[in-house]
Parts: structure tokens; sequence; C-alpha cells
């Protein structure tokens, strides 16, 4: 795949036959990737979500999400290393974002790790700003993760895209 043109992605479901490549994909982003329990622990939970991009009927990204009041929180999110730059994880987030409205959900969250500089600088390009710092926040780095929010009314028509 080119990774300088827009791969056209199908977002859809998360579904049981599609775990085997989004643990590929996971395996392949993180030092310290899910297991598969681990995500069957999330994704059988209500509020939680889980959805895959799929270019040419191939799982090209995932991401796993909290439903909660006021807010999504993205739990997980990968994009695989021959798709990345491609636009696959700004088309997954542009859906997340389409999901917030004024009156309920109005913001996303996650946590970053403090050495993902990839991750950080992708969410800051989608209007993602750091709020706060988490000390020692993983188990088994003793990293921290920053904390970053989007905020609908601080992104008006997804200004920054432009």
């Amino acid at each position: 795949m080119d990774n300088l043109t827009k791969l056209d992605v199908k977002i859809n479901w998360l579904i049981r036959r599609d775990m085997e490549d989004v643990l590929c994909i996971e395996n392949s982003s993180f030092g310290f990737p899910w297991t598969e329990e681990e995500f069957l622990i999330y994704l059988r939970q209500a509020n939680c979500v889980g959805i895959v991009a799929e270019h040419e009927q191939k799982i090209v990204g995932f991401m796993i999400y909290e439903l909660h009041k006021s807010k999504l929180n993205i739990l997980n999110f990968a994009v695989s290393n021959e798709a990345r730059r491609s636009q696959v994880g700004t088309q997954m987030v542009q859906k997340l974002i389409d999901k917030l409205s004024k009156e309920r959900r109005n913001e996303i969250t996650l946590k970053v790790r403090e050495t993902n500089l990839s991750a950080q600088l992708f969410f800051r390009s989608q209007g993602f700003r750091a709020t706060s710092i988490l000390r020692d926040h993983y188990e088994e780095s003793a990293e921290d993760a920053y904390v970053m929010r989007y905020h609908l009314e601080e992104n008006p028509l997804n200004s920054s895209r432009f």
C-alpha cells in the first residue's frame, strides 16, 4: 500500500472473526499489547464498543471505546503498519467525533504513553489537547500517561482540519 495516499475504509463493528487480525495489529503496534482475553473483558461490557476499519476486505485498524454519560473514552486504538499515514486513523477518529453532540456526549478522552510521540502528534493533529499527566500510570513500565481530550465546543466545525 502506498502510505502517501488516502485509503478509503469502511468502518464496521468489531466481530469475533476479526479478532485474529486485530490481535496481529495490536501485537505489531505496542510493546505491551493487550491479550485476547483483555479485549474480550472490555468488549463484554455493556458500555464498550469495538470498531474496525476495512480496506478491500482486510482489517487495517481498530478502536475500542467506552460510552459514558457525557463523553466517549478511547481505550485502545491502532492502525496496521502498512496502512499508517494513509488517513485510516483520521477516518476512525472522525467517525467518533461525528457521534458527539452538544446536548449529550460532547468530548472524547484517551490516555497516551509518554513515550508514544507518534500517537501524541496524531491526536494533536485531530484536535485533541493534553490536559493532565498521570504519573507512573502503567503497571508494566511505570510510564506516565498523558490524558488527551477533544471537546466539541473547542473545535467548532472541526476547524483544526482546514
